[in-house]
């Protein structure tokens, strides 16, 4: 089997994602712009949706899974009285209503949809349906009887109401959650409708989309030293994670995936990451003086 070819490159690019692309496509332009090997991003948007992607390169894939846990932030405006095909604003109409809740109503309303809640998901959603996915099936016409899910919502606020017809709010919220369902629910609580106008990611866990480099920007700097530039530390993904330091022969056995003699506090069983002179050498489980390794980073 052929290798992959690019550069053996490692850290995190935040991008600033515009409308009108896929989280796919822009973790493709990173790659190609960056010569990456190995690329991958922590957090689907929707294509019409923009803010921060965060992309990771070579070695920091190995900590997705820990950004995908972490909270994220979301400003979005919500269309009352309307229902669409797909949640928002790009699909079609398919029911109206004339009635307009007041702003005491609307903030009323949001409490419910605070701490742990369930969600149905959109129907144009990538939630699998017997092996679909249910924006494939949706687009054939099929009505689905999608399942609820969990979803925990720390905050989630009226920040204006811009007119009669629409109102601009901000969510703060765990991995799983569909702003769309949101505005749906939302509206129907307030025997109106409702459906998503515009939405943007503010921050996800320690990333922030003001800090986020546009594709314009990307395609500017691509292959020059100036990109590399902007490359986050890999560590920066494992931010919610406590930091231990490996002895220099406790480094050698973690990065042969064995347990290795660490310094610092933390809690017996767990769970931590072990730098050894500034880098990141695994992620593992703490057991007394030990780390036992889970993801050893091959830096």
């Amino acid at each position: 089997m052929a290798r992959k070819k690019g550069r053996e490159i490692s850290g995190w690019l935040i991008v600033d994602k515009p409308a009108g692309v896929t989280s796919t496509a822009v973790v493709g332009k990173v790659r190609w712009a960056l010569d990456a090997k190995k690329a991958g991003h922590a957090g689907t948007l929707d294509p019409a949706a923009t803010g921060v992607l965060a992309v990771a390169l070579g070695e920091a894939t190995k900590t997705v899974s820990y950004l995908t846990e972490a909270l994220k932030c979301y400003r979005f405006q919500v269309r009352l009285g309307t229902a669409t095909t797909t949640d928002d604003a790009e699909g079609e109409v398919i029911e109206t209503s004339a009635i307009r809740p007041d702003d005491a109503a609307i903030r009323a309303a949001l409490g419910a949809f605070v701490g742990e809640i369930e969600q149905v998901p959109p129907q144009f959603s990538a939630v699998k349906v017997e092996g679909a996915r249910a924006y494939d099936l949706a687009r054939e016409g099929e009505a689905m009887d999608l399942a609820a899910r969990p979803l925990y919502v720390e905050s989630l606020e009226m920040i204006a109401r811009i007119d009669a017809d629409t109102v601009e709010l901000e969510m703060v919220c765990g991995k799983g959650g569909y702003v769309r369902s949101i505005a749906r629910d939302l509206g129907r609580a307030l025997g109106s409708l409702g459906h998503v106008l515009w939405l943007r990611r503010l921050w996800s866990g320690p990333f922030d989309a003001e800090a986020g480099i546009s594709l314009e920007e990307i395609d500017r700097l691509a292959r020059s030293p100036e990109l590399d530039a902007h490359l986050r530390p890999l560590e920066m993904g494992l931010f919610d994670l406590p930091e231990v330091r490996a002895t220099a022969e406790g480094a050698v056995r973690l990065r042969h995936g064995n347990p290795g003699m660490v310094i610092g506090a933390g809690e017996y069983g767990e769970e931590a990451w072990a730098s050894y002179e500034g880098k990141p050498v695994a992620v593992g489980r703490l057991m007394g003086a030990e780390l036992h390794p889970s993801r050893v980073f091959n830096l």
